[in-house]
């Protein structure tokens, strides 16, 4: 299964990444193949749903995420489904004393006649977690 996982640390109170990450429908700013997400159901927390529309290796995917876990400052996770792939982004956070890191994993379980793609997907997700790796630490360094 393609998995990617980057992890940075910013001089940034815990709180404050936390609220600018759980609140999804901001991929498009620091998710360099977003394009646009919404919000279809809930409150934020756990049973939340989004739609996700993504440019990736020149084409458009659409993703609707589910939240999973939602534990305040420490872990917030989303399934979701699209074109025989099942994602699983878990994003973590740590505190320190004037910092937080936080931790980025994604995981691609293709199904199906999908998982013939998987070299391809293995390839592009890991080029793609430096580039969000990189756009996420310079939008948290501007909260």
């Amino acid at each position: 299964m393609p998995t990617v996982e980057r992890t940075i640390t910013v001089a940034r109170p815990v709180q404050l990444v936390w609220d600018y990450l759980t609140d999804f429908t901001r991929t498009e700013e620091w998710d360099p193949p977003t394009v646009s997400t919404t919000r279809t159901s809930g409150d934020g927390g756990v049973g939340t749903t989004y739609h996700n529309v993504s440019k990736m290796v020149g084409r458009e995917v659409e993703v609707d995420y589910e939240v999973t876990r939602f534990e305040p400052h420490q872990v917030f996770e989303l399934v979701g489904e699209a074109n025989g792939v099942t994602v699983t982004d878990t994003i973590t956070f740590e505190s320190g004393q004037e910092t937080t890191t936080v931790t980025y994993h994604s995981e691609f379980a293709p199904h199906g006649a999908a998982k013939l793609a998987n070299p391809l997907i293995a390839g592009a997700i890991e080029v793609l977690g430096s580039r969000v790796s990189s756009s996420l630490e310079e939008r948290l360094l501007a909260l």
